[in-house]
């Protein structure tokens, strides 16, 4: 081997220590507020109020058996139900709405279907609060207000265009002879959607999903103008712990870990499905 090509394997090889290095410090910055938010959970709210903060405090549970209503404090297995049940919902309606738009637009593509997408990309530009006061109006005049299921409609619509506009993407890199196999065959659309594109398409499908049920899980704004009592979310019930007067930084930091378990949970179950969904088709 040549000292030329021994000095660049040299540099490729520092190159890659350093890129890694970089990456583990930004993966540390990443997580430090998170560890921070569980181990002021785990303090009392004196020792959770102390500044400087100290590391040596002793660790109680006293903010999770608040948060879980042990101090005669409202429940929040309804607002965790609430948030479940939008989230899950409008993420099972947003994929299959989307599947068969992105199959429109990309395996079977209409005229003009850049300016399709743009145009879907573009409801997302819209401020949410300059939407709030209509949808309050509606909501209001239709009786839906503290309703769970306004808020699946509105989740849906939310994420919808951003679930048609990386499915697309996802659908692109479909083999088309193979679905013009399926239609020789005998397959109709529905078919054809549901046993070849959908199984094919099973990653960037599952990126989609986690995508948009984060997006409605952490939904704050609508959720708060338009439920109350029967539909508050857990994002709104979080709210409720902040107060005025009092400590209530470690039963805020308890419930904000708990709360975020769930998104936790699915992006590490999908974490696999995630990075091969959003890198489908960088590579040719």
């Amino acid at each position: 081997m040549s000292a030329v090509a021994v000095r660049l394997r040299h540099r490729s090889r520092r190159k890659g220590v350093g890129l890694g290095l970089v990456a583990w410090l930004l993966g540390i910055l990443f997580f430090l507020p998170i560890a921070w938010m569980a181990l002021t959970s785990f303090h009392s709210e004196e020792d959770a109020a102390t500044n400087p903060p100290s590391f040596a405090a002793s660790l109680t549970l006293d903010g999770y058996r608040e948060f879980f209503g042990a101090g005669g404090g409202a429940s929040p297995w309804p607002a965790l139900i609430n948030s479940t049940v939008a989230s899950v919902a409008s993420t099972l309606f947003v994929l299959v709405l989307a599947l068969p738009a992105a199959y429109a637009l990309s395996i079977r593509p209409v005229k003009k279907w850049t300016d399709v997408l743009f145009f879907f990309l573009s409801t997302k530009m819209l401020p949410a609060v300059a939407g709030l006061l209509p949808l309050y109006l509606f909501a209001k005049n239709t009786d839906m207000l503290d309703n769970i299921w306004l808020l699946v409609i509105l989740y849906t619509s939310m994420n919808l265009p951003i679930a048609v506009w990386m499915m697309h993407s996802f659908l692109a890199e479909i083999p088309v002879a193979i679905i013009e196999a399926a239609r020789v065959d005998g397959a109709r659309l529905p078919t054809i959607l549901a046993r070849v594109v959908a199984p094919i398409a099973l990653p960037g499908i599952a990126a989609t999903a986690l995508i948009c049920f984060i997006f409605s899980w952490n939904e704050l704004l609508f959720a708060r103008v338009l439920t109350g009592v029967v539909a508050e979310t857990a994002p709104v019930f979080l709210t409720g712990f902040i107060t005025s007067q009092g400590l209530f930084l470690a039963k805020v930091c308890a419930a904000s870990l708990v709360i975020s378990l769930p998104v936790l949970a699915a992006g590490f179950a999908a974490q696999d499905k995630l990075v091969q969904g959003l890198s489908l088709g960088a590579v040719k």
